[in-house]
C-alpha cells in the first residue's frame, strides 16, 4: 500500500499546493524560499511521477486542470494532517500517556475544565486533548478515548457512567427580578424567556410542574449553549432555565439569583462514555475515577445547598 512509487516526495506535494493556492509558481517559490525554476522542476517531477497534467500552462499563468483541483484538495489535507501529528508528536515529547475527550462546549468549559487542576496534580505526566461533540460518534472513526454525553445512557459498542442529572433552576439577575417585579411563578408568563435550543420542552414542563398556565412557552431568544444563555441572564436579557452545576459561580457571587425552589429534572443525565476495548485501560481508567468522584462530590455539595429560599408566599 505504501510503496515508495505511491508516494511522491514532500517537497513536491508543498510545491505543488503552494503552487496551487496562490495559483502562481513565482508566489510560491517565494512562499517555499525557492527558486522558481526550482518550484516548476517540483511541480514537473510531480506530474511526471503521476503520468497526468495538474497545471494547464498559458501566457506565464497556471491554472489547475479538473484532476488537479481534486488532488490539490487531497493534498492540502494530507499535509495539514501530517504537520498537526508532528506538532503533536513532538508535545508528547516526556509525557506517559494522552487521553483524547470529546466534551459538550457548556459542561467542558464551566464544569470539567476548572476542576482538571486535580486530575493533573495527580497525573502531571498525562496529557489531555479536548475536542467538541454535540451527539453520539463511532469512536472507530473519531481519534477519542471517551466523550462527555447527555441523554439517555445508550451508546452503540460503548459503555456508559451515569456522572450528573440535569436539575435546572429558574434564574435571573437581580436586577431583572426587581425591574419586572417578579415575586411569584406566573410573573414569569410576561417576562423573556431564555430558550436553549436542545431543551425546547423545558419552560412548558416547568411551567407544568408549577401550576401556572404559560400560553406560549417557546417564546424568547433562542441559544444554542446554555453558557450563552447564562451569559444572557446575567447581562439582564430574560429568565433561563439552566442546569444549577453549570452556574453555581454566577449564583454564589449574586450575578444571578435562583427565583423559585421549584427546579426542573431532565429526563438525560451526563455521562461518561468510552468504548468498550478501552474500559480497562489505564488512562481512561483513571480519568473515570477521577470524575466519578469529582462528580460525587459535586452532588453532595448540591445536596446540602438545595434549599434554596424564594420570594416571601412561595414554599
Amino acid at each position: 500500500m505504501f510503496r515508495r512509487g505511491f508516494l511522491p516526495s514532500v517537497g513536491n506535494l508543498l510545491a505543488f499546493e503552494a503552487t496551487a493556492r496562490h495559483g502562481s509558481v513565482s508566489r510560491a517559490a517565494e512562499e517555499l524560499n525557492l527558486t522558481q525554476s526550482a518550484v516548476s522542476r517540483q511541480i514537473q517531477q510531480l506530474e511526471e511521477a503521476l503520468g497526468l497534467s495538474l497545471f494547464s500552462r498559458t501566457r506565464q499563468r497556471v491554472v489547475l486542470t479538473d484532476v488537479g483541483r481534486m488532488y490539490a484538495t487531497h493534498v492540502r489535507n494530507t499535509l495539514a494532517e501530517l504537520s498537526d501529528a508532528t506538532r503533536q508528536a513532538i508535545a508528547l515529547s516526556g509525557t506517559s500517556g494522552v487521553l483524547n475527550l470529546a466534551v459538550l462546549p457548556t459542561f467542558g468549559t464551566r464544569w470539567l475544565i476548572p476542576r482538571m487542576r486535580t486530575f493533573f496534580a495527580h497525573h502531571p505526566d498525562v496529557t489531555v486533548n479536548f475536542g467538541v461533540r454535540l451527539v453520539p460518534f463511532d469512536f472507530a472513526s473519531e481519534p477519542f478515548d471517551a466523550a462527555i454525553h447527555f441523554g439517555q445512557p445508550h451508546w452503540p459498542g460503548a459503555l456508559c457512567d451515569h456522572l450528573l442529572d440535569e436539575e435546572c433552576v429558574p434564574v435571573c439577575s437581580p436586577d431583572y427580578r426587581e425591574r419586572e417585579k417578579i415575586r411569584t411563578p406566573a410573573d414569569l408568563t410576561r417576562a423573556t424567556l431564555l430558550q436553549q435550543s436542545t431543551r425546547s420542552t423545558a419552560w412548558a414542563e416547568w411551567f407544568a410542574e408549577v401550576g401556572v398556565d404559560i400560553g406560549n412557552a417557546l417564546r424568547g431568544p433562542r441559544f444554542e449553549q446554555f453558557a450563552m444563555v447564562a451569559q444572557a441572564a446575567v447581562a439582564g436579557i430574560g429568565v433561563g432555565l439552566i442546569p444549577h452545576f453549570l452556574i453555581a459561580d454566577e449564583i454564589a457571587s449574586g450575578r444571578l439569583a435562583i427565583l423559585f425552589p421549584q427546579s426542573l429534572i431532565s429526563s438525560g443525565a451526563y455521562y461518561l462514555v468510552y468504548p468498550e476495548p478501552k474500559a480497562e485501560a489505564p488512562l481512561v481508567r483513571s480519568f473515570r475515577d477521577w470524575i466519578k468522584a469529582e462528580t460525587r462530590q459535586a452532588s453532595t455539595v448540591r445536596d446540602r445547598t438545595s434549599n434554596v429560599p424564594g420570594p416571601s408566599g412561595l414554599r
